[in-house]
């Protein structure tokens, strides 16, 4: 058992040293995210269905939050605001990949510097710092995601894009049992939840009907172990735990499949329970209205680390530590400010209009083109919109909600985002539209289609995705085909519907409908590189050029784009842009062989010889075993007047295969395929 590895807690660490000071005394953290969990789904939030047994005997021995609520029903943006203590408006990490800006403040680095031990074991490819939220490592001495990609991976999804929940406990619980001395900070992300919902046997079996609460009764299974183990090494009782979810799910609630678009209790109303050391605060439950942005500042409170000034939230010890000076100072510095979220999904996904929401007193208010107002005591399920007959309750909320916004908007300009093809497939792959590249992305949040009269149209991409990530094109075709019908507008219905053929090899059908989706939104760079492999296919070089030319344009980063057009210049014998597409590409992958052997076959045409020598020395380096860079090094030394050189490169290129006759530069030799370069 992995527990006995563990070293219990002591009275006197050793911290490791990174800072000036170290902490006095210290507390162990485990903060835990659970994706796309539903807070009804919570035995310790009144639910029947006997899903989180173990969750609940967690939140016996902690101060369980009722209404808590997420700043986002999206996790990269939720997420931020957990470890930030920050609000959307503020730490900008509204889609993939925008990164956390520097000066955003971040709990593990803070706790770093501190003394800590700092850890990330995540579940998802939605939360590697790598392809999807750049600056989310920031702080970590250990930040584990261990996804593989590429057309070596385990095509597995369980390896490839996300983990389950009994391999994210295995991968803390192996690093708790080998960590240094001194106190820690450990998070622990579980993806399982989130759609499509495959909980593992026994589970799958024991909930067919209803695979999600299965995927939630498995995590909590996962989570007990995890609490076993931590009880086993004496690391239980003097951590501070804190469990949340990062945003619901709908399930069919106000028309919403999964979540990103509403801002009803299915997808904002959160699973939040803190347990302090020692049992303090066990058993309370707190009434009022609290955020995620009040997770990181009470948790910084509770080792008495003084929070930054750009930390938004609040510390709740006030309601779990009344009359100690630590509770009395956060009692007193409490302002009930109610919860705020905002949906941006919709609008840079479909470029429709972001809304806001504002829950205070008895009241939700939610901020779109057609405003929203419910009374939550007399209408839980905000099923009766009172903003028209109560417009001067919705005049003032809309007050607060604005007054609220110029407070804590950051005003910086928003950080730039890169995403290349791969990783925007890998996204997708997760049920995520990640569409950076949106011309949303500049234009005002207030303008667009109000997401209520679209949200049919969310479903019906969420669902052709689905299928599509499951090569079921047969099933998802009718699908598309309805859609189409009935917005023919909609660039991605096109894009899917083009990938479908593309799928299937029917080149000559895929091409119109990804032109046509291109066509509609021309800054759909996705489309326009997928558009650009089927010219490719096709056999359609100019077409597949200016495919490629405007992908390279919009996103420069996009290498897989300049490795086309490197073959393609090549079959057009236009040597310099050719020159300039491998020079390029080199520049991201210094390694590439086609890359490499193509630059110096085309400086070998331009006749510098000598400029055609490091790249050809490094596609032999890179593939040794191929005779075209060894016959074109040999040409290269012929001309410099290298004879000794010359031959033996070409005896070793006739040695491999090559033709002595012919030592130099076919086009597009070694490069016929960008896809392995």
């Amino acid at each position: 058992m992995v527990a006995s590895s563990f070293a219990a807690d002591g009275s006197q660490p050793q911290a490791k040293t990174r800072a000036s000071t170290q902490p006095k005394a210290y507390t162990n953290i485990i903060l835990i995210t659970m994706d796309t969990t539903r807070a009804d789904r919570m035995g310790f939030m009144g639910s029947k269905r006997g899903l989180t047994p173990n969750l609940d005997k967690l939140a016996q021995d902690s101060a369980v939050f009722t209404r808590a609520y997420t700043q986002a029903p999206f996790t990269p943006a939720a997420h931020a605001t957990i470890l930030s203590g920050t609000y959307p408006q503020y730490h900008q990490v509204l889609a993939f990949p925008l990164p956390l800006a520097k000066t955003v403040p971040y709990l593990p680095e803070i706790l770093g510097t501190d003394g800590y031990h700092t850890a990330a074991f995540v579940g998802s490819m939605a939360l590697d710092p790598v392809t999807s939220v750049p600056g989310f490592d920031r702080g970590f001495d250990t930040y584990y995601t261990g996804f593989h990609s590429g057309p070596e991976a385990d095509p597995d999804r369980y390896h490839s894009v996300e983990w389950r929940a009994g391999d994210v406990v295995k991968h803390a619980t192996d690093w708790l049992g080998k960590r240094p001395p001194g106190p820690f900070f450990v998070w622990i992300h579980m993806f399982d939840p989130h759609d499509p919902y495959d909980p593992p046997e026994p589970y799958k079996t024991r909930y067919k009907k209803a695979p999600y609460d299965g995927e939630i009764a498995y995590m909590d299974s996962a989570l007990g172990s995890l609490f076993r183990q931590l009880k086993a090494a004496g690391l239980y009782d003097g951590a501070l735990i804190a469990v949340t979810a990062d945003h619901g799910e709908a399930l069919g609630g106000h028309g919403e499949d999964q979540h990103g678009i509403f801002l009803y209790d299915e997808t904002v109303h959160i699973p939040l329970v803190i347990k302090l050391p020692h049992g303090q605060a066990a058993g309370k439950r707190i009434e009022t209205t609290v955020e995620h942005a009040d997770i990181m500042p009470t948790i910084m409170g509770s080792l008495g680390i003084p929070l930054p000034e750009k930390v938004q939230g609040q510390s709740l010890l006030g309601f779990m530590e009344p009359g100690t000076p630590k509770g009395e100072a956060a009692a007193k510095a409490w302002q009930d400010r109610g919860a705020y979220s905002e949906g941006d999904y919709g609008h840079l996904a479909f470029g429709w209009s972001a809304i806001q929401s504002l829950r205070t007193g008895k009241y939700l208010y939610v901020q779109a083109p057609r405003r929203e107002l419910y009374d939550q005591v007399n209408d839980p399920g905000a099923l009766h919109n009172l903003a028209e007959s109560s417009p001067a309750v919705a005049d003032t909320l809309s007050a607060e909600l604005k007054d609220f916004l110029q407070k804590t908007t950051n005003t910086a300009e928003r950080p730039k985002a890169v995403m290349s093809q791969g990783e925007t497939h890998e996204l997708t792959a997760l049920g995520y539209i990640a569409r950076i590249d949106n011309p949303a992305l500049a234009t005002s949040p207030e303008h667009g289609a109000d997401p209520k009269d679209k949200i049919d149209l969310v479903n019906a991409v969420n669902r052709t995705n689905d299928l599509l990530q499951q090569h079921k094109c047969p099933e998802a075709i009718p699908m598309l085909q309805k859609a189409i019908a009935e917005d023919p507008n909609m660039a991605l219905f096109h894009f899917f519907y083009g990938g479908c053929f593309l799928e299937t090899r029917d080149y000559e059908k895929a091409a119109p409908e990804l032109s046509e989706a291109v066509k509609l939104d021309p800054s759909f760079s996705h489309a326009e590189m997928t558009l650009g492999e089927a010219w490719w296919k096709l056999h359609k070089d100019p077409e597949a050029t200016t495919a490629f030319e405007d992908v390279a344009k919009a996103e420069p980063h996009n290498v897989e784009s300049h490795i086309y057009l490197i073959v393609l210049y090549k079959r057009a014998k236009r040597v310099q842009d050719e020159i300039r597409e491998c020079r390029t590409v080199l520049k991201s992958i210094p390694d590439n062989y086609g890359a490499n052997f193509n630059l110096g076959s085309a400086l070998l045409e331009t006749g510098d010889f000598q400029g055609a020598v490091q790249p050809l020395q490094a596609a032999i380096q890179g593939k040794p075993d191929r005779p075209e860079p060894h016959m074109a090094l040999s040409d290269a030394y012929l001309k410099l007047g290298m004879q000794a050189d010359a031959e033996r490169e070409r005896a070793e290129g006739v040695h491999l295969g090559g033709t002595p006759i012919s030592p130099v530069i076919e086009p597009g030799a070694g490069a016929e395929n960008p896809k392995h370069q």
